[in-house]
C-alpha cells in the first residue's frame, strides 16, 4: 500500500475521531501550519506517520481498515444476473473470469487454457466491459472486485456450483491438499449467527493466502476449492423416526 492512501486514511480517521491539526501538532513537537502543509501535499515519511500514530493513538491496522474499505467502494462488489449468465453459458468465459480472480497472468491463461491470443483479448475485453477487470496495455490485467466481492445467491453462477458439488463431494478427502469435516450440532440461532461470523473470517483468510500466494510461480500453486455451508438440516431418512415427524428444530 503506497504511504499517499495512509496519508488520506489517516485524514479520515483523525476526522472521525475528532483530532485537529493543532492537537497533532503539539504531539509531534510541529507547528500547525507545518503538519497541515505535511497531510495536504501527503509529503509524509513513514517515520513521521509513526509519530503521528503514537501521539493520536491511532494504531496503523485503523489505517489499513480505512484505506482497504475506501478502496473497495471503488470496486465491483457483484455482478448482475445477466453477466452471471453470459458467463456461466460461455466456458472460455467462465474460465477467463476465475482465472482472472486468482490472478493469473495473460501469458499464465494463455499456457492453462486452449485459446489462441486473438481469443483470450475477446474474453478479456468482455469481462472488462462487465467491470470484473480492466485490461491494460500489454494485455495487463487488473482485477476491480472488492475484498467483499460475492456471486449472487442462487444465481446463475451458484446454481452451475450447486450441479457440479455432485461431482466435488466425489472426492474420498484423504488426498495431500484436502480435508473433509461434518459435524452436527444442536445451537440457538444467536450462537450460529456468531459462526457464521467466523466463517466469513475464515473465508477472508482463505482469499487473503491465495493473495499472498501470488509471490509463487504458476507451477508452484495448485487450483483449491472451499466450500463453507451450515443450515438447518437433518438426513430425511432420520425424521421418520421422530414422535413428532413435522417437528422442525
Amino acid at each position: 500500500m503506497q504511504t499517499t492512501q495512509l496519508v488520506d486514511a489517516l485524514k479520515r480517521e483523525l476526522k472521525a475521531r475528532g483530532i485537529n491539526y493543532a492537537t497533532v501538532a503539539e504531539g509531534i513537537g510541529m507547528s500547525e501550519a507545518t503538519v497541515k502543509r505535511m497531510l495536504s501535499t501527503r509529503n509524509l515519511t513513514l517515520e513521521r506517520l509513526d509519530e503521528i500514530l503514537e501521539a493520536t493513538g491511532i494504531k496503523l491496522q485503523d489505517l489499513l481498515r480505512v484505506s482497504l474499505a475506501d478502496e473497495d467502494s471503488k470496486l465491483i462488489s457483484e455482478l448482475t444476473d445477466k453477466q452471471e449468465r453470459e458467463i456461466v453459458a460461455n466456458p472460455a468465459l467462465f474460465a477467463t473470469a476465475v482465472a482472472c480472480m486468482n490472478l493469473m497472468r495473460f501469458d499464465e491463461i494463455l499456457d492453462l487454457y486452449a485459446l489462441t491470443e486473438a481469443q483470450l483479448v475477446g474474453m478479456l475485453t468482455k469481462l472488462d466491459k462487465m467491470g470484473l477487470i480492466e485490461l491494460l496495455p500489454g494485455n495487463r490485467i487488473r482485477v476491480k472486485v472488492a475484498r467483499t466481492f460475492r456471486w449472487i445467491p442462487n444465481g446463475p453462477i451458484m446454481q452451475f456450483f450447486r450441479i457440479q458439488a455432485q461431482e466435488y463431494f466425489s472426492s474420498s478427502f484423504h488426498g495431500t491438499g484436502e480435508k473433509l469435516i461434518l459435524v452436527n450440532s444442536m445451537l440457538t440461532r444467536a450462537t450460529i449467527e456468531k459462526f457464521i461470523e467466523r466463517m466469513q473470517e475464515v473465508a477472508r483468510d482463505f482469499s487473503r493466502l491465495h493473495t499472498e500466494d501470488t509471490k509463487y510461480p504458476i507451477d508452484k500453486r495448485h487450483a483449491h476449492s472451499l466450500i463453507l455451508a451450515v443450515r438447518p438440516w437433518e438426513p430425511s431418512t432420520l425424521r421418520p423416526l421422530r414422535r413428532r415427524p413435522d417437528q422442525v428444530r
